[in-house]
């Protein structure tokens, strides 16, 4: 117990968690800090190069394996079938109507990459390795949510559907073009790639995550705050309960396709993740009826944090003492 104990102290108190729990605090105690909007949107798009390009080099040193193709698969049907379970789930302890309930529910298959890369830097900093082609797995999942919420929509509400235009809109989400665009470019160019941009990519990395995790606690809190009217008790507890069951989901199919401890922890977290940016923006394209404040407030003011600061190292536990 005294050594699960200390995992778990050890991967939460860590610099990139404990910015994220200052923005929590700051946004609180309704403090003026902020990053500017241009800064944290560069820091988006530097972080999802990084770890898209690392991800891209370290398949093209391994190559392609049973694994790989068996993990893509493993994502997008876990990821199809998640908000199902999360839509049965919502309607049972929540009062929310049935096209809410299917928009918090899309969130709840598809990921959060900002959790991803966290908790990738989290077995960077400990040393573990992971298999490569986790990326390609995050953006595998990201899509086949979208759809399922739809389905769920459309019995609720005739006139429902998956147009060219929505679909367009998802292919060319700027965070799915950018994580598979540098994922290709890092498989491309493999090692020598990576000796190139190193010290842009690798050495600052921790620190840009830092400061993009103090903006991610300082919107989740002020969506807390701004939304708390519309937040049920209910909905609290599924924003909890749910991370740990998708991660229990993950953590079987991990160990029945043979990841490492690190690729099941990460397999973990991709499970118990929730969007707050591909999926808000296609709800608001297909669903615009569905309460924002809702589906948001689960996402990034419950989920969020809740995996940040209990669920990473939890799973990381979990994938430790098993794995």
């Amino acid at each position: 117990m005294d050594g699960a104990l200390s995992l778990l102290a050890n991967n939460l108190l860590v610099p990139t968690i404990l910015f994220f729990a200052l923005g929590l605090v700051a946004a609180v105690m309704r403090s003026d800090l902020s990053i500017p909007d241009g800064a944290a949107k560069v820091m988006s798009i530097y972080l999802l190069f990084a770890i898209g390009f690392k991800g891209g080099v370290s398949i093209s040193d391994s190559g392609a394996s049973a694994k790989l193709f068996a993990a893509l698969a493993a994502g997008a049907v876990l990821s199809f079938v998640m908000p199902f379970m999360a839509y049965a789930f919502l309607r049972a302890i929540t009062k929310l109507s049935r096209l809410d309930a299917a928009a918090v529910a899309g969130h709840y298959g598809s990921i959060s990459i900002v959790t991803f890369v966290t908790a990738a830097n989290l077995l960077e900093t400990s040393g573990i390795s992971s298999e490569g082609y986790m990326v390609a797995v995050a953006a595998v999942m990201e899509v086949p949510a979208i759809l399922s919420a739809l389905w769920l929509a459309a019995r609720s509400r005739p006139g429902t559907r998956l147009d060219a235009r929505l679909m367009r809109d998802i292919l060319a989400n700027g965070s799915i073009v950018l994580l598979v665009g540098a994922f290709l470019i890092g498989a491309i160019t493999g090692k020598p790639g990576l000796a190139q941009i190193d010290q842009f990519i690798v050495v600052p990395f921790t620190g840009v995550l830092c400061l993009f995790l103090l903006d991610m606690g300082l919107n989740a809190g002020r969506s807390l705050l701004a939304h708390r009217r519309e937040i049920s008790g209910g909905l609290v507890a599924f924003g909890c309960v749910m991370p740990v069951v998708g991660s229990l989901m993950g953590f079987a199919i991990a160990v029945l396709i043979g990841l490492s401890q690190g690729g099941t922890f990460l397999f973990m977290t991709l499970a118990a993740s929730a969007s707050y940016i591909a999926v808000p923006a296609a709800m608001r394209i297909a669903l615009p009826e569905a309460k924002s404040g809702v589906y948001l407030s689960a996402s990034l003011g419950i989920t969020f944090p809740f995996n940040l600061t209990v669920g990473l190292p939890l799973y990381a536990w979990i994938s430790n003492c098993v794995v």
